[in-house]
């Protein structure tokens, strides 16, 4: 049962860049369909709502990593 909870814990900051950077991906698509379903100043800010999101969920995923790191789970 560890392996397998091995696979949804994320222990390193490389794994975090990489979830990082595929929520960016999958953000930066919904955006763009934001902007094309909302014209004008709204698709724009339903834009930067969705990539801000990312950078928030960022963050708290690199300080999670580092606070494990210095801590441990145990």
């Amino acid at each position: 049962m560890k392996r397998i909870l091995r696979l949804f814990t994320i222990k390193t900051k490389l794994e975090v860049f990489m979830i990082t950077y595929a929520l960016g991906l999958g953000a930066v698509k919904r955006g763009q369909e934001y902007m094309i379903q909302y014209p004008g100043t709204i698709g724009k800010v339903f834009f930067l709502l969705c990539t801000g999101a990312v950078f928030i969920a960022a963050a708290k995923m690199l300080q999670a990593v580092e606070f494990d790191a210095a801590f441990g789970d145990d």
